[in-house]
C-alpha cells in the first residue's frame, strides 16, 4: 500500500530558513549561502520521507517566500514597476516582488484560503508576456534525484492560479482573469516536457480552488486546461490535489472526468462529506490518494478510526488503487516533536507534528497492506483515551459559564455615535487621530532580555526594569512624532496570541513549534487542549505602567478571542465556537479589569476574524455570527467613555463589511494600502459606516519608507469615501518586524500628512464659513 505527504515545512526545525533569509537581505551573507542552507534542508526533508517509507515524496513544495510567487516567476509574470528585462528570475527580482524595495512597493499578499499562511497575489492583464522564467520545480527534481530520492514535483495548478489572480493596476477589474489559459499552458506544457526529460513519472497539481463555490465557466476552465495539457501529459501519472474542505458535488464530476490524470486527491478531514461522493460513484481507473492525516493541526491521529475508513475505501477503489496521504500540506503544522524536550509527556503523547504525521501516514499504510505495527497502533490508543479522560481537559465552571451566554447578543446599551460623542469629549482628539496599531520593532537587545528573563538568567525585577525601560523609549519617540493616541509597543511580547495563551488555561507551550506565516515571518500557535480560562489579570501591569508616563491616551492592547482561537491550534473534541466564547469570556474579564485600571482606549485585535472564514457560502452566516458575537462578548460591559478598537489585516474584508460594522467597535483600524485600497471601493458602493475606521496609511512589511505625499494622496482618497470626524490615520499593521531606522521616518512622515490635511481642512472650513456670511440674505 503506497503513501503520500502533500507539501512539508521549508522553515527549518529551528528556523534556519528565516534566519538565512534574514541575514541574506541584510546584506550579512551572499545568495550563494542562502541557496546552500535551502539546499541542505532540502535534503534533510527528501531523506527523511525516503527513509520512513513514503513512497510519494513532493519536491518544488520549498519556496524562498511563497509557492504563488514562485509561480508567477515561473511564468515570467513580473509586473512592469520591477524593471525585470527577462531572463531566468534572480533573488533582486523575486524578493522585490514579495517586499518591495526603495523604489517600488511590493505586491498585495493575503491569506491562502482559510489558513494563517499568506501568499503573493499575481497582478495580470491582457497584455502579460509569460514566459518560461524560473526552471524551480525541474531543478529541485533533479536536484532530489541526484540524492536518490525519486520524487513527485508539485505545480500550482493553473486555473488556481489564475482564480487566485487579480487583475493588475490599471486593467478593469471586471477583466477575466482565466481568459489568459490559453496564454499560460504553453509555459506549463515546457516544464511538463523538462521534467519527463528530467525523468519525472509521476506530477502534482494543486488545485484547490476546487473545494470553492465555482460557477459553471469557472469549472469548465478545468476542463479545458488538462484537455489542453492532455498530449503534453501523456506517459506521466498525474495527480490532482485538492484540500481545505469538502469538494462540491459539480466540482467533484468535473475534477473526475478531466482528460489525462490519474489520481485525486482529497482532504477527508476537512472534508467528510466528500466520503460520500467517493462512495457514490468514483473512477474504477483512477488512483484515490486519501488524504486522513491532518495537515493542520498536531494532534495525533486516531489510527483505529482513519484505518476503518480507508478500509471502507479500499473496498472501493482496490487495494492498487488507493493511497494514504496528508489531508494538506504539513505547511501549516509544527515541524517535530523531537525538538520539545520540556513539554508536557501526557500532552506530548496526544500529538503528532510533521515528522510524526509522516510516520503516521506509513504506518497506515502498512496497517492496510497487511503489516500492522501493533505496538504502534496500541499505544496511539492508549494516548486518544488518555486524552478523551483526562480532568485538566475539562473545567466544569467554565463549561457553565460559557453555556449561560445563550439568549444574549451581547450589544452595548448606547449607538456607536453617542458612544463616540462621549468618548470625544473625554479624549479632545484632532480630526484624522494619529496612531500606530500596537507593536514596535523588537530588537536584539529586547528579544536577549527576554530570552534571559526565561531561561531565568535574570531576576524579574532587572526584567521589569529593562521592558519598562522600552516602554518609556518607545512613548517619548511617539511623543516626539506628536501621535495622538499612543501605545506601549508591547516590548514583553514575543507574539500577540502566544503572549496570553501562557498566561490562560486550557494552552500548553512548545519551544520550537514554529509555523511559517509569510517569507521569514513564524509563529509558533499555542496548543488549546482544554477549557480556557483567565487566572489573573494580564496586561493591566504594563498597560498602567505605560499610561503613567504621557497624559495622552495610551490603548491597552488586546488579542481578540476569535483571532486567538485560529492563530492556535484547537482542540478537536468540541466545536470552535464553544472554544471562542470561552476565550472571549476570559478576554471580557481582562477588558474590564483594563477600564478599571484608568485605560480610556482598549484595542481588541481581531487579525484573523476573517481568515477564519469557511471556504463555502453556506456555512458563512454560521460562522460570522458566533465569531461576531465573541467579540461583542468581550466588550459589552464598558463605559460609553471607554474606547473600543479592534484591528484587521490583511484579507479580503469587503465581503464581510456588514459583520465588521455588526462587531459594534467604537474604531477599527484595517489593512488598504497594500491591496491598492481594495477596502475603499466598499464605500465608495454606498455602505454608510458611522464608526470610527482607521484604513492603513502604508505597507509596514515592507522596508520602504513612504513619503509624506503618497501618505496624504491616500488620506484623501478615504476622505473622498468617508466622513472627516470618524477617520484614523495609521499604518496598515504593527511594526514588530521592522527597524527603527524605517519605523521613524515612516511615522515621521504618517503625521505630517495628517498635520497638513488637517490645515487643508480647516482653511477649507474658514473659507465655506466665510462664503456663507458674504452671501447670506439679509
Amino acid at each position: 500500500m503506497a503513501s503520500h505527504i502533500v507539501g512539508y515545512p521549508r522553515m527549518g526545525p529551528k528556523r534556519e530558513l528565516k534566519f538565512a533569509l534574514e541575514s541574506f537581505w541584510d546584506g550579512k551573507s551572499s545568495a550563494e549561502e542562502l541557496q546552500k542552507v535551502a539546499a541542505n534542508l532540502r535534503t534533510s526533508i527528501w531523506k527523511q520521507m525516503a527513509d520512513t517509507g513514503i513512497k510519494y515524496i513532493p519536491s518544488n513544495t520549498f519556496s524562498y517566500y511563497d509557492q504563488v510567487l514562485d509561480t508567477t516567476a515561473m511564468l515570467g509574470a513580473v509586473p512592469p514597476r520591477y524593471n525585470w528585462t527577462g531572463g531566468e528570475i534572480g533573488f533582486d527580482t523575486y524578493f522585490s516582488m514579495a517586499r518591495g524595495n526603495a523604489s517600488v512597493p511590493a505586491m498585495e499578499m493575503t491569506k491562502w484560503f482559510d489558513t494563517n499562511y499568506h501568499f503573493i497575489v499575481p497582478e495580470l492583464g491582457p497584455d502579460v508576456k509569460f514566459s518560461y522564467a524560473s526552471h524551480k520545480a525541474v531543478d529541485e527534481y533533479k536536484e532530489a534525484k541526484s540524492l536518490g530520492v525519486d520524487t513527485v514535483p508539485v505545480l500550482i495548478g493553473p486555473v488556481t492560479y489564475l482564480l487566485l489572480s487579480k487583475p493588475a493596476k490599471g486593467v478593469e477589474k471586471t477583466f477575466p482573469l482565466l481568459s489568459l489559459l490559453d496564454k499560460i499552458l504553453p509555459v506549463y506544457k515546457e516544464v511538463i516536457a523538462e521534467l519527463k526529460a528530467a525523468g519525472a513519472s509521476w506530477i502534482q497539481f494543486d488545485e484547490p480552488t476546487l473545494v470553492k463555490d465555482l460557477e459553471s465557466h469557472q469549472l469548465e476552465a478545468f476542463t479545458k486546461a488538462y484537455a489542453e495539457l492532455e498530449s503534453s501529459l501523456s506517459g506521466l501519472n498525474v495527480l490532482i490535489e485538492t484540500y481545505f474542505a469538502d469538494v462540491p458535488a459539480d466540482a467533484f464530476k468535473t475534477l473526475t472526468a478531466l482528460k489525462g490524470v490519474s489520481a485525486f486527491g482529497f482532504d477527508l478531514v476537512r472534508g467528510t462529506q466528500t466520503l460520500d461522493l467517493i462512495k457514490g460513484g468514483f473512477p474504477s481507473d483512477k488512483y484515490l490518494f486519501a488524504g486522513v492525516v491532518d495537515g493542520r493541526n498536531i494532534w495525533a491521529n486516531d489510527l483505529a478510526s482513519s484505518l476503518s475508513i480507508l478500509q471502507t475505501l479500499e473496498g472501493i477503489v482496490g487495494k492498487d488503487k488507493l493511497v494514504v496521504s496528508t489531508s494538506s500540506s504539513l505547511l501549516h503544522t509544527a515541524v517535530d516533536l523531537v525538538n520539545e524536550p520540556k513539554l508536557d509527556q501526557e500532552i506530548k503523547s496526544w500529538l503528532a507534528f510533521a515528522a510524526q504525521k509522516v510516520v503516521e501516514v506509513n504506518a497506515l499504510a502498512k496497517a492496510l497492506a497487511g503489516q500492522k505495527d501493533e505496538a504502534f497502533f496500541s499505544a496511539n490508543a492508549e494516548a486518544q483515551a488518555s486524552r478523551k479522560s483526562s480532568p485538566r481537559v475539562n473545567n466544569d465552571a467554565v463549561q457553565k459559564a460559557a453555556a449561560a451566554l445563550k439568549g444574549s447578543d451581547h450589544r452595548r446599551a448606547t449607538n456607536v455615535s453617542a458612544r463616540l460623542d462621549a468618548q470625544q469629549k473625554k479624549l479632545n482628539l484632532p480630526i484624522l487621530p494619529t496612531t500606530t496599531i500596537g507593536s514596535f520593532p523588537q530588537t536584539i537587545e529586547l528579544r536577549r532580555v527576554r530570552r534571559e528573563y526565561k531561561a531565568k538568567k535574570i531576576s524579574e525585577e532587572e526584567y521589569v526594569k529593562a521592558i519598562k525601560e522600552e516602554i518609556n523609549k518607545v512613548v517619548k519617540i511617539q511623543e516626539e512624532l506628536d501621535i495622538d493616541v499612543l501605545v506601549h509597543g508591547e516590548p514583553e511580547r514575543n507574539d500577540m496570541v502566544e503572549y496570553f495563551g501562557e498566561q490562560l488555561s486550557g494552552f500548553a507551550f512548545t519551544a520550537n513549534g514554529w509555523v511559517q506565516s509569510y517569507g521569514s515571518r513564524c509563529v509558533k500557535p499555542p496548543i488549546i487542549y482544554g477549557d480556557v480560562s483567565r487566572p489573573k489579570p494580564m496586561t493591566v501591569f504594563w498597560s498602567t505602567a505605560a499610561q503613567s508616563m504621557t497624559k495622552r491616551p495610551m490603548k491597552g492592547m488586546l488579542t481578540g478571542p476569535v483571532t486567538i482561537l485560529n492563530w492556535s491550534f484547537v482542540r478537536n473534541d468540541q466545536p470552535r465556537f464553544e472554544t471562542c466564547y470561552q476565550i472571549a469570556l476570559a478576554i471580557k474579564d481582562e477588558v474590564e479589569d483594563l477600564e478599571k485600571a484608568g485605560i480610556t482606549v482598549i484595542q481588541i485585535d481581531e487579525a484573523a476574524l476573517r481568515e477564519g472564514l469557511p471556504l463555502r457560502k453556506s456555512e458563512h452566516a454560521f460562522y460570522l455570527d458566533w465569531a461576531v458575537h465573541s467579540f461583542r462578548i468581550t466588550n459589552v460591559g464598558v463605559q460609553d467613555t471607554t474606547q473600543i478598537h479592534t484591528h484587521m489585516c490583511y484579507s479580503n474584508f469587503n465581503d464581510i463589511i456588514h459583520s465588521i460594522i455588526d462587531m459594534d467597535a467604537d474604531v477599527i483600524t484595517i489593512e488598504n494600502s497594500r491591496s491598492d485600497e481594495k477596502l475603499l471601493s466598499v464605500f465608495r458602493e454606498g455602505v454608510k459606516y458611522g464608526a470610527g475606521i482607521g484604513p492603513g496609511v502604508y505597507d509596514i512589511h515592507s522596508p520602504r519608507i513612504p513619503s509624506t505625499e503618497e501618505i496624504a494622496d491616500r488620506i484623501n482618497k478615504m476622505l473622498a469615501v468617508l466622513e472627516t470626524n470618524i477617520l484614523w490615520v495609521n499604518p496598515d499593521c504593527g511594526l514588530k518586524t521592522r527597524k527603527y531606522t524605517e519605523v521613524k521616518p515612516a511615522l515621521q512622515n504618517m503625521v505630517a500628512a495628517a498635520k497638513q490635511l488637517r490645515t487643508q481642512l480647516a482653511s477649507a472650513k474658514e473659507a465655506w464659513k466665510g462664503h456663507n456670511i458674504k452671501t447670506k440674505i439679509p
